[in-house]
């Protein structure tokens, strides 16, 4: 099996780059900085540089993984940005920076991944419950939630598109303690993964632009 992770310098990336290593799957992994980029190639890695905030970045991406006919994509490159409650207007700098690595990032990044899929290849992006509207109860992460929810919305229109061809997911990973899920959080990154992978191992052609939790439950939209 062949698994491409973006944005794997970290957190649930790198987890996910680390458990599929263990099972000796080939794993092409990207980062951005020089430090994740060596992280990766030390659990065995073959990897790219990649920034999805910028254009250029995102668009050398097509030539490195062109004909690979990756099984499993996983897009987990993401920002929080400001930790800000509704009403509480981010300014432009967040905004830009939040919006381009979420939303734009992978609408850059989905592009290059079509052709480099193996025949009914899973493709996951790491959205978050935060994005759902229909089961919204709060409001903090104002900006955040906003992103993930445009990010779902990518998903969705991706897997239209993909239909027949590729089974795309967008996933909730639950509150993970990483670096952006905070110390406060109520589950380890490895098991987070570990779900993530198994419910990445049964999905099916009904599954195709389904919106779920990292056990495979379905979230509202």
């Amino acid at each position: 099996m062949k698994v491409l992770v973006i944005g794997a310098s970290r957190g649930i990336g790198l987890e996910f780059v680390r458990q599929y290593r263990a099972e000796q799957r080939a794993v092409t992994a990207t980062a951005r900085d020089t430090a994740g980029l060596a992280r990766l190639r030390d659990l065995g890695a073959a990897t790219i540089s990649l920034d999805v905030a910028d254009a250029a970045s995102c668009a050398g991406l097509a030539w490195p993984i062109d004909g690979a006919a990756f099984d499993v994509a996983i897009h987990c490159a993401g920002l929080y940005g400001p930790r800000t409650q509704a009403l509480e207007t981010p300014d432009a700098a967040d905004f830009d920076a939040v919006m381009h690595a979420n939303v734009l990032g992978a609408m850059r990044v989905m592009p290059q991944l079509a052709g480099a899929l193996a025949p009914g290849a899973k493709l996951a992006v790491i959205s978050s419950r935060m994005g759902s509207i229909g089961s919204r109860s709060a409001t903090s992460g104002w900006l955040y939630r906003a992103s993930k929810a445009a990010l779902n919305s990518v998903l969705k229109d991706v897997s239209l598109v993909l239909a027949g061809r590729a089974i795309c997911v967008a996933f909730h990973p639950g509150w993970v303690k990483t670096d952006m899920g905070g110390a406060g959080a109520t589950l380890e990154v490895e098991s987070s993964v570990s779900d993530l992978r198994a419910t990445i191992a049964r999905l099916g052609a009904a599954d195709n632009g389904r919106f779920l939790n990292h056990d495979g439950s379905a979230i509202e939209w």
